[in-house]
């Protein structure tokens, strides 16, 4: 990696200093270098390794032509949503369903960063951060890894306390956050933990216009759990078995399942698998980390991600662009990207599927067989009208959705 930073004693100072170069690091610094006051500003970038993998597929929708439209791999105008005596086609227009490789994303910015001569690369793994002087948060912060370390004007952060690929990691994280709280008092957490493999079939096989969404003809795993099905054409898609629930699956679960889908859809056709991925997103309210100036967490660390579905790469770019737009103005750094109201609804819906008061397959199959794709888009990505709010609640049993709001509204009380 070029730009290397000088290892010698004498702590090198930055503008910035952005910790971790996964989707939110990399995506802030995307959105640096196209900010004309900020693309001569210092930065360094840490992570602990620069030699990146295809570890993720991101799938979002928009209106118009995306940031990355470059990268978009494919994209479907229509959806399909399965579940037991119900199969629905959506068209999703005026959005398109998009899909970016991570390998793709991850070497398109590095490469871009790699030109610049202000843009510094560590690869290390982090020790600690800290805030210089508390009362005075203008003089920065220093970030320590085993034999540097550097300061920094404004250091953001996305290292979370495990990674999102390590499943055990994750499971014992989440564990350590609920320790000594019992079960009726915790606070609702779940993990969207996942397995997915790209498919390579010898014969047609896949209609490559329709993306299946959700089908939820899996096992349930006595919690929330579909298929998600992209082809790619018509013999090759990524297929991902996705569960929500509190505890992450041993590895050969997930494969047991995604074999047993495969044989049913396609019985007899052969397949090869040319890609697999595994991960887990943490689904939640509770703070992952304080913040504190001039120390600033992104991604899923900085609450980037959606709490009752997972969704995360528009919210994170939602995140980093605003960051970037308040550097640029000199305003205060405010990361919060899910705002109030919708904020109360992923509480609702989470706490609905954290206490198992309504099967999520049965949540879904009612908002999307009462809705437009689009409706549910918009209300997904927290856009919707308070209009298009009151259409999607409709669609769901107030019986069960009004006890939880209440109890949402007390806790927060």
């Amino acid at each position: 990696m070029s730009n290397a930073i000088n290892t010698n004693t004498e702590v090198a100072s930055y503008d910035y200093i952005i910790a971790g170069a996964g989707g939110a690091g990399l995506s802030l610094l995307h959105y640096l270098m196209q900010c004309s006051s900020l693309v001569t500003k210092s930065i360094l970038i840490i992570d602990k390794s620069f030699n990146k993998t295809n570890d993720r597929t991101w799938c979002f929708w928009n209106k118009d032509a995306s940031v990355f439209e470059n990268l978009v791999q494919h994209r479907w105008n229509t959806i399909s949503i399965h579940a037991q005596g119900f199969d629905k086609e959506l068209p999703t227009a005026p959005f398109s369903y998009k899909m970016i490789q991570g390998i793709d994303f991850y070497n398109s910015i590095l490469h871009n960063a790699k030109s610049k001569s202000n843009i510094h690369f560590q690869e290390a793994t982090i020790l600690d951060i800290t805030v210089i002087d508390s009362k005075n948060p203008s003089k920065g912060a220093k970030v320590d890894w085993e034999g540097g370390s550097a300061m920094g004007g404004y250091v953001f952060s996305s290292l979370l306390p495990f990674q999102m690929n390590q499943l055990n990691a994750a499971a014992a994280y989440s564990n350590s956050l609920q320790a000594g709280t019992s079960s009726n008092n915790k606070a609702p957490f779940l993990w969207q933990h996942f397995k997915g493999r790209v498919v390579q079939f010898e014969k047609p096989v896949f209609n490559k216009a329709i993306a299946k969404l959700m089908d939820f003809n899996v096992p349930q795993q006595g919690a929330t759990a579909f298929m998600y099905q992209l082809p790619l054409n018509d013999k090759e898609a990524l297929v991902e078995y996705t569960i929500f629930s509190e505890n992450v699956l041993g590895i050969a679960e997930y494969d047991k399942v995604l074999d047993a889908y495969l044989a049913k859809e396609f019985p007899g056709a052969t397949y090869t698998t040319t890609h697999q991925e595994i991960g887990a997103i943490p689904m939640t309210q509770i703070e992952l980390a304080s913040t504190q100036a001039p120390i600033y967490t992104i991604g899923a660390l900085g609450a980037a991600i959606k709490a009752s579905t997972g969704y995360a790469f528009q919210f994170i770019q939602e995140q980093c662009k605003n960051i970037v737009d308040q550097l640029d103005k000199g305003l205060p750094i405010q990361t919060k990207v899910h705002n109030t109201r919708h904020g109360f609804y992923d509480a609702v819906l989470l706490d609905v599927l954290f206490h198992h008061k309504m099967e999520g397959a049965e949540i879904f199959k009612r908002i999307f067989a009462k809705n437009k794709a689009a409706t549910v888009f918009k209300f997904l990505s927290n856009t919707s009208s308070l209009l298009e709010d009151i259409q999607i609640m409709r669609s769901l049993p107030t019986s069960i959705f009004l006890p939880a709001a209440i109890k949402v509204l007390l806790r927060r009380s």
